[in-house]
């Protein structure tokens, strides 16, 4: 009970800090300090924790914290300037005349918009594909709020699959198993969302089609090269980290390096670039989750914590998707929920080749439902200040998509079980 107490407390911190606009990495920073002072979690046992992890056999390398720590900061870093160049050189902006050259149907090209830059996780990244949106949805007079769920929704479901999202290395790491069974498994979050997000989102509400709303005739060829331009860096990351578990933070280096070659850009302006980029931010975001997460261990506070939710006799598959749900809703990020959470549900959800998989599909599903409806998520307020819409307006909108994709996730976890 004093470990769920001390939970309580740092996560109770965190919210406090991020509704008083304290940046998210010294947020977190602030609330893994406190939880190290409330659990006795002193400097002497932190490293009698990081030696044993390291001297622990039944741990890869990729599972380590100290591997974790650089990957995951390369990463975050990564797409940062990934996504800088691709806005210095244009390809964001001549994306959109691609989709809706290549889509006949509104539909498809305004949620494509999302869903193709969602491929490029950077930090606040919803701000990449909404002016597209905005302008695309005020064209074809959608309504704001609309646009701005679409913009969301559609951008977040890759979040349980793709490679360049930290959290699915980091959910990779925790559980010991490959990239391929994480990817294997989320899948069905993604493709349920999806139909939800359809179903809720675009079937209805879209304007009558006006006749003088087709767009300038255009060869086929310039819209695949464009799509292409844009699409590339991000399938070959993805590609280089499925087919051959290169790190995605390698992959995005050669993406950057392709890229910038690609399109001239001169070697004297690569580095102004690249550090207009730089996140520092983000690198102490991925040290305060895996500070947070090497607390717990120091602490032995997963035991702990399972063992309370056995006796008060809490079914497994409930606590599974509800401890992932109530901190992603509460803190409104996903990797440290993944960091706070998942070392507790291996418990549940096991190791390496022992793990229940479907069980960790549940649990991804509890987080992504938490972070889709939390106004605490920094892309929801940023949707409403640039699609100038109320941040309830759009929530509402994502109730339906949100739960019938928990809804759907659960029925079928529980029949695989």
């Amino acid at each position: 009970m004093r470990t769920l107490l001390a939970m309580a407390l740092a996560l109770g911190l965190l919210v406090v800090l991020l509704h008083r606009r304290v940046r998210v990495g010294r947020a977190m920073l602030c609330s893994a300090i406190a939880l190290a002072v409330l659990l006795g979690v002193g400097p002497g046992a932190m490293v009698r924790t990081l030696v044993s992890e390291l001297r622990d056999e039944s741990v890869g390398l990729t599972q380590a914290t100290p591997y974790l720590f650089v990957s995951l900061s390369a990463l975050l870093l990564g797409v940062n300037v990934l996504g800088a160049i691709m806005q210095h050189t244009g390809v964001s902006q001549r994306l959109v005349a691609a989709m809706c050259g290549l889509f006949r149907s509104r539909r498809a090209a305004i949620a494509g918009l999302p869903v193709l830059m969602g491929m490029l996780p950077t930090p606040g990244g919803i701000m990449l594909s909404a002016p597209m949106v905005r302008d695309l949805g005020d064209s074809i007079g959608l309504e704001r709020s609309r646009q701005a769920a679409i913009n969301f929704y559609f951008r977040h479901q890759w979040e349980p699959v793709w490679p360049l999202f930290p959290a699915v290395p980091l959910v990779q790491g925790i559980l010991g198993v490959s990239a391929f069974s994480v990817i294997r498994h989320n899948i069905l979050i993604s493709l349920v969302g999806v139909v939800a997000g359809i179903v809720f989102l675009l079937l209805w509400g879209m304007p009558p089609k006006a006749e003088n709303a087709a767009p300038a005739p255009r060869r086929l060829y310039h819209h695949l090269r464009d799509l292409a331009h844009a699409f590339w860096p991000i399938a070959l990351t993805a590609g280089l980290y499925a087919a051959f578990n290169i790190p995605p933070a390698g992959g995005i280096i050669v993406s950057i390096l392709g890229l910038l070659l690609l399109h001239k850009v001169p070697r004297r302006r690569w580095g102004s670039i690249i550090k207009a980029a730089t996140e520092p931010e983000m690198v102490l975001l991925v040290f305060s989750a895996l500070f947070f997460k090497l607390n717990l261990q120091a602490a032995g506070a997963v035991p702990e914590v399972v063992a309370f939710f056995q006796e008060v006799d809490m079914p497994p598959a409930l606590i599974v998707f509800l401890l992932p749900f109530i901190v992603g809703f509460l803190s409104g990020v996903t990797m440290p929920t993944v960091a706070m959470t998942f070392p507790f549900l291996t418990a549940f959800i096991g190791t390496g080749p022992d793990a229940k998989m479907p069980l960790e599909t549940l649990a991804f599903s509890g987080l992504l439902c938490g972070l889709l409806l939390t106004p605490v998520h920094l892309c929801l307020p940023l949707s409403a200040a640039c699609f100038q819409t109320p941040l309830p307006k759009i929530i509402v909108r994502l109730l339906a998509p949100a739960i019938l994709t928990a809804l759907i996730v659960a029925i079928t976890v529980h029949l695989l079980l």
